[in-house]
Order: structure tokens, then C-alpha cells, then sequence
């Protein structure tokens, strides 16, 4: 029997709709895992989302029959808000939850918990996407799985490799802390809480898994893809604005960089924008020639230089000025996708001079004329990149606005950082109100 006095270590949620033929199965299953590889205390969590199969009774009669289940039942769809629900309401240290399939082999549960358990890290999610992981499923959900991990990396920056597996651990502070900014319910739930998780610098441990596509899967793909889609837009604008607080969220839990930066001084800069600036001229010549006979002079111009830009602005951004970290690296990429512009405009305004000096031109011409027009460019783009994308006055807070609202803590107070973490950030999001109507609980006995 598994038993704990104030509350459990880890609570194992499973949301559930419509699985009233498989669920007694896989929470048996389930339980009797945890039963013999946990060494921790635990707890399984049915969450019941407005299933219309009788879902409800079997969830009921689990938590009767089993000590260490409970179940919980809203009257409303979405894992998001059946995650919200019971990790809000939850006294464990430990909130982790899994898909009801099991798709996820249960080998991979105890190295998911222990660096939360630990203290070592805040989140730990599966990953099905790194070469340690063994994946048996169809190739078209294969790439839509890399397709959709790969838009996370280019348009919010990511740096984990799989937003969408359903196994996943948080510590309760790092909850506490990041659900009230949550604000999808449905299946985007996983990618926002892990992008804001990473943008507060928590540490996010990623564990290599087994995994088996479940055949009977009812997820809508099409309209999946569409409303992540909306939510990548929606998040990155908020991150853009600064409308979320991922600052104060990092200095609040000690996520902190341990030394802040030294900014390279300015000829060391001059250095290593030039080392930077040289293989991006490279690297741009030699996919000009390899563009100019598919696509014409102007169009492997402007390809090449986008590629090359891309690559530049991440290079300068950590090793010329010495920025590093996530926060801002989508606003610079942005304002570095301004100055290609200007960049792209003179090179291009260079051809167009060009063709209309010589009447028919060869591609190492018009390569020595770009070269030369890339000159002004790449001195304009480092005078833009140092004072205006790339400037000094990214430590001190960027409005004071936005830090009276939400204040820093302050380091003489010797309470934990769950018990300050009430005063600086929204309470955590209730289990019972207008939009949780007819929600109910059945503990064990």
C-alpha cells in the first residue's frame, strides 16, 4: 500500500474522453508499475472531460476500489484544462501526467521523475524524436511531428525536440509560477506551458522513450495543426510585446544567469562581426551559384541573402555582442530581418545597375558586384545590429510598466519560493466556478 501523510510525491494524471472501454485496463496497468518501480510516494488521477460513454463510472469505481486513485469529472473538453485542473488543485511535489493509451513505455517514468524529485531540474518531458528514442509509428505522423517540432524552432527559437509527447513531469513551484499564463485549454496546452517554461530560463530535462502510435487515436489532425498554428502566432506576439512576465519568473525561482554576461568590447566586436561576415559571404556565394540557374540572378539573390541573414543574426547575436539566453531572440531575429531588407536592397539595387551598364553579364560578374555592394551592406548591418538591435539596454528592465506590475521578490525575505510566489504572480487557477461547473471529486477510501 502506498501511503503518505501531508501529500504524495508525484501525482500521475491521466485526462481522459470517451475511454470507457480501455481505461480500468490501463490504470490497472498503470498502478501496478508504480506499485513495484516507484520508490516515491504517488498518486493516479483520473480526469474525466465531458466523456459521454460512461467514462465517468468507470473512472468512480477505480477510485473506490484502488487507494492510491481519485477522479475527477468537468463538464468541458480539452487535456489543457484537465491538466490545469488537477496540477492546480494537486498537493504533490511532483505533477507529471501520461496519455491514457500507455503508448509511452512506463520504463521511461522513473528517469522522467527524478530530477524533479531531485530538485535538479523543473520540467522533464519524453522526447520521440532524438536518436536514443525508439518510435513505431506511420511515416505521415512521423513528419508532422518533426514538421510541427521544426516551425517551434524557427518561429519561437525552441530548443527541445518534442513538444507534443504525452509524458511529461513539472514541479509544483514551476506550476504554481507558469499555469496562470497558460492560456490554452486544448492540445497547444503542452507547446505554450514548455516555450514560456524555457523563454523563464527553468531547466527542462528531456528523457529518450519508447513509444508505440495508438491505432485508435481520435485526434483531429487538420484542425490540431490549425489551432497550434493560431497558438504560435498568439504566444510569439505576447513574448514579442513583452506580455508576459518570463523575467520575473526566472529571477523568482533562481534561474537566473549565476554571472551575467561581459559584453565583448567594441574592437572585439569589429573582430568577430568581421570572422561572421566573412563565412556569410561565402556561404551566400556559394548558394547564389547554386540558386542562379533554377531561379534567375534576382530571385537566388534575395534567397541566398534571406538563408545567409538568418544565420548571421543567430552567430552576431551570441558570439560578436555577446547575447545569450532565449529571452529576445525572436524580436532579434525579427529587427535582423528588417536590416536584411535594407541589405537586400542594395545588393539588389547593384544588379539592377549592373544590367543596365552591360548589356549581357556572367554570374562571377554579377558575383564580384555583389560582393562589393555586400561590403556597404554588411557596415551598414553592423552599425544597425550594435546600436539598435543588438544594444547595451537589454539588462536593465525594458518597462517599468511592466516591472511595477509584476515585482521581483525580495531576497531578504526567507520564505521558499512557492510561499512568495502568491504575492508576485495571479493565484493559480481554480477547480470549480462558472467554467468549471458540475465538477466533481471522488478520493479513495
Amino acid at each position: 500500500m502506498n501511503v503518505w501523510s501531508d501529500g504524495p510525491d508525484v501525482d500521475l494524471v491521466v485526462p481522459v474522453y470517451n475511454e470507457a472501454a480501455v481505461l480500468q485496463q490501463h490504470v490497472w496497468r498503470l498502478h501496478r508499475y508504480a506499485t513495484n518501480h516507484l520508490t516515491c510516494s504517488w498518486r493516479i488521477t483520473i480526469v474525466d472531460n465531458a466523456s459521454a460513454d460512461g467514462t465517468d463510472e468507470v473512472a468512480r469505481s477505480l477510485a473506490e476500489s484502488l487507494n492510491d486513485v481519485r477522479a475527477i469529472r468537468l463538464e468541458r473538453k480539452g487535456r489543457g484544462l484537465a491538466l490545469k485542473t488537477a496540477w492546480s488543485a494537486s498537493d504533490a511535489r511532483v505533477l507529471a501526467y501520461l496519455d491514457v493509451d500507455l503508448s509511452t513505455d512506463l520504463a521511461g517514468l522513473p528517469p522522467l521523475l527524478a530530477p524533479l524529485l531531485s530538485g535538479h531540474s523543473d520540467l522533464a518531458i519524453g522526447t520521440r524524436l532524438t536518436r536514443n528514442s525508439r518510435v513505431v509509428r506511420g511515416a505521415r505522423r512521423e513528419f508532422i511531428s518533426r514538421t510541427y517540432n521544426g516551425i517551434l524552432r524557427a518561429a519561437l527559437a525552441a530548443s527541445f525536440t518534442d513538444a507534443q509527447c504525452g509524458f511529461k513531469a513539472i514541479s509544483r513551484d514551476a506550476a504554481a509560477r507558469l499555469l496562470p499564463l497558460v492560456q490554452d485549454d486544448s492540445w497547444f496546452f503542452d507547446t505554450e506551458l514548455l516555450v514560456l517554461a524555457e523563454r523563464a530560463n527553468l531547466r527542462i530535462h528531456e528523457v529518450p522513450v519508447d513509444w508505440t502510435d495508438d491505432p485508435d487515436s481520435r485526434v483531429d489532425i487538420v484542425r490540431t495543426a490549425r489551432d497550434d498554428l493560431k497558438g504560435i502566432w498568439r504566444l510569439g506576439k505576447d513574448l514579442a510585446r513583452h506580455r508576459l512576465p518570463v523575467e520575473a519568473i526566472a529571477l523568482e525561482l533562481g534561474r537566473g544567469p549565476i554571472v551575467p554576461p561581459a559584453r565583448p568590447r567594441f574592437a572585439t566586436q569589429v573582430v568577430r562581426f568581421g570572422l561572421v561576415g566573412l563565412l556569410s559571404t561565402l556561404a551566400f556565394a556559394l548558394l547564389y551559384l547554386a540558386l542562379h540557374p533554377l531561379f534567375g540572378a534576382q530571385a537566388a539573390n534575395f534567397a541566398a541573402l534571406l538563408l545567409t541573414a538568418v544565420a548571421n543574426t543567430w552567430a552576431n547575436r551570441w558570439f560578436t555582442f555577446g547575447v545569450t539566453g532565449r529571452l529576445g531572440v525572436v524580436r532579434h531575429q525579427v529587427q535582423g530581418l528588417l536590416v536584411f531588407g535594407l541589405s537586400w536592397a542594395i545588393t539588389a539595387g547593384s544588379l539592377v545597375g549592373l544590367h543596365a551598364l552591360v548589356a549581357r553579364t556572367t554570374p562571377v560578374e554579377e558575383i564580384l558586384v555583389l560582393t562589393a555592394a555586400n561590403l556597404v551592406a554588411t557596415v551598414l548591418r553592423f552599425v544597425l545590429l550594435r546600436g539598435w538591435v543588438f544594444r547595451a539596454r537589454r539588462a536593465a528592465p525594458e518597462s517599468g510598466t511592466r516591472a511595477a506590475s509584476q515585482p521581483l521578490p525580495d531576497r531578504t525575505d526567507a520564505r521558499p519560493a512557492a510561499a512568495r510566489s502568491a504575492a508576485t504572480l495571479p493565484a493559480p487557477i481554480a477547480t470549480a466556478g462558472p467554467d468549471h461547473a458540475s465538477t466533481t471529486m471522488e478520493t479513495s477510501r
